[in-house]
C-alpha cells in the first residue's frame, strides 16, 4: 500500500471497531455460547482472537490464510478445506475477515458446511472504514448485502454502530446467525 496519511476519522473508527469486536465477543459468549462445544476462530491472528472470551468447555481452533500465523488450520475460507469435516463446529467466529475474501459467497458457504445444524456464526465486518490490510480489502457489505450472503442462515441479531452525523453509513456490523 502506498504511504498514506490516515485520517483522524479512520483512527477513531478503528478504535471503535476493535473495541466493538471485544464487546461482541463478550456478548456472544455470555448470551449464546453457553454449552460446551467446538469453536472455529477465523480471524487475523495479530488480534486477540476469541479464546479469552469463551468458557474453557469450548474447544477453540483457529483458521487463517497466512501460513506463518500458527493457526490450527491454514487455508482459504473461500475454498473447500478438506481437513475440516462437514458439521464439525458448534460455533464459528469470523471477525473482520469477510471484506478481505475474494469470494464472500463461497466463504459463507464454507462456514455453512463446517458448522453443525443449529450452530451459531458470530460475524463482524466494517462498513465505514478505509481500505486496510491485510490486502486484499475487497468489499463493504450493507445490511441488505449481509442478509443476501447469509440467506441460508437464520439471522438472530444484526446490529450496527452508526456514524455520528451521517445516517445510513454504519461504521461496523455485527451479526449472529444460526444454521437451520
Amino acid at each position: 500500500m502506498p504511504n498514506v496519511v490516515i485520517s483522524q476519522t479512520d483512527i477513531e473508527h478503528l478504535k471503535v471497531i476493535r473495541h466493538n469486536v471485544v464487546e461482541f465477543m463478550k456478548y456472544a459468549s455470555a448470551n449464546y455460547a453457553k454449552h460446551p462445544g467446538r469453536l472455529l476462530d477465523i480471524a487475523p491472528q495479530i488480534h486477540e482472537g476469541a479464546e479469552p472470551f469463551f468458557q474453557n468447555s469450548i474447544i477453540i481452533d483457529t483458521f487463517d490464510i497466512n501460513p506463518k500465523s500458527g493457526c490450527t488450520y491454514i487455508g482459504d475460507i473461500c475454498g473447500f478445506n478438506s481437513s475440516i469435516p462437514n458439521e464439525t463446529y458448534d460455533y464459528i467466529v469470523c471477525t473482520e475477515v469477510l471484506e478481505h475474501t475474494l469470494q464472500p459467497f463461497s466463504a459463507v458457504n464454507e462456514m455453512w458446511r463446517i458448522l453443525k445444524p443449529g450452530g451459531l456464526l458470530f460475524l463482524s465486518t466494517p462498513f465505514n472504514f478505509r481500505i486496510h490490510g491485510p490486502l486484499p480489502d475487497c468489499w463493504r457489505f450493507t445490511e441488505h448485502g449481509l442478509r443476501a450472503l447469509l440467506n441460508k442462515f437464520a439471522i438472530v441479531e444484526l446490529n450496527s454502530i452508526e456514524t455520528l452525523d451521517r445516517a445510513l453509513m454504519p461504521i461496523q456490523y455485527t451479526i449472529i446467525a444460526q444454521k437451520n
